[in-house]
C-alpha cells in the first residue's frame, strides 16, 4: 500500500533519535586556519544553507567533497541526502566504499530518492524539520531565491545543515551562506610517482561576513582530514576570487 508523504514524515520522526545540544550557533571547521579564518566564527554555520558547485565534468567530485564535510560531523546521528532520481544518472548512487574511504560510514547515510524537483523541495525541509539527522545534503539542479530562503530558514529554525550541490548553469540569485566552486587539482603522487592524495580545488565566491578566498586542498585518506597542497602548507596562503594572493592571518 502506497503512504502519503505525511505519514512517512511522521514516523521518520518517531524512528530517529532527536538531536539534542547541536544548536544553529555552532560552526564545523574544516580544521584549516587558512580556510577557518574566512569562514565566520570559524567554520562553516550549522544552521544556514551552504552551495557546492562544480566545475564542468567535476560533479562526482563535488560530491566527495560534500561526503568529507558530513564525515566531520558527530557521528552519533544520522545523515540524509535527498537526490532526485535522475541526480547521479552519469556516475551512478554513492558507493559504500567511496564514502568509507573520505570517513563516512555508509550506515549514517539515508539515501531518499525523489521523482522529481517539487519532492526533492519537501524531502529537504522535511528532513530538517524532523530534527532527527545531524545535517542534510542534496542535489538539486534549479533553485531560485525564494526557495532558497525558504530552505536557508528551514535550516537555521533546526540548526542543521544542508548543503547542496548545485549545477553551474542553473545558478541563480541565491540566499546560502556560502557557495563553494569545486574542480580538480593534480593529485599528490609518493616518492615511486603512485598516486597518494586527491586533490580539490577550491573557491569560496561566497560568504556571508566572512571573506573569500581560493585554495588547493588535499585529503588524507588516512587521518580523515583536510590539509593545504604540499607547495602551500608552509607558509599558508589564502587567494582571494580577484586574483590576488595574501598571506593567511591565521
Amino acid at each position: 500500500m502506497v503512504r502519503n508523504r505525511a505519514a512517512v514524515a511522521q514516523e521518520l520522526r518517531r524512528l530517529l533519535p532527536k538531536m539534542e545540544g547541536f544548536l544553529a550557533t555552532q560552526t564545523l571547521p574544516f580544521g584549516l586556519s587558512a580556510i577557518d579564518c574566512c569562514l565566520p566564527q570559524g567554520g562553516l554555520a550549522c544552521g544556514a544553507l551552504h552551495e557546492v558547485v562544480p566545475e564542468p565534468g567535476s560533479a562526482a567530485l563535488a560530491f566527495g567533497f560534500i561526503v568529507a564535510l558530513l564525515a566531520r560531523l558527530p557521528r552519533t546521528h544520522p545523515l540524509f541526502l535527498v537526490t532526485p532520481a535522475y541526480g547521479f544518472r552519469e556516475y551512478g548512487r554513492p558507493h559504500g566504499h567511496g564514502c568509507q574511504a573520505l570517513g563516512l560510514e555508509p550506515s549514517r547515510l539515508i539515501l531518499v530518492e525523489t521523482a522529481h524537483r517539487n519532492e526533492t523541495l519537501w524531502a529537504l525541509e522535511e528532513a530538517l524539520r524532523s530534527v532527527a539527522p545531524v545535517a542534510v545534503a542534496g542535489v538539486i539542479d534549479k533553485l531560485d531565491l525564494k526557495l532558497s530562503q525558504r530552505l536557508h530558514l528551514a535550516a537555521m529554525e533546526a540548526g542543521l545543515s544542508l548543503l547542496l550541490l548545485r549545477q553551474a548553469q542553473f545558478l541563480e540569485s541565491s540566499a546560502a551562506a556560502t557557495r563553494w566552486r569545486v574542480g580538480p587539482a593534480p593529485a599528490a603522487h609518493d616518492r615511486f610517482g603512485l598516486f597518494a592524495r586527491a586533490r580539490w580545488h577550491l573557491r569560496l565566491e561566497r560568504c556571508r561576513n566572512g571573506r573569500t578566498g581560493e585554495w588547493i586542498v588535499e585529503y588524507d585518506h588516512v587521518a580523515h582530514r583536510f590539509c593545504l597542497a604540499a607547495a602551500l602548507a608552509d607558509p599558508a596562503y589564502a587567494r582571494r576570487a580577484g586574483g590576488e594572493v595574501l598571506r593567511s592571518a591565521c
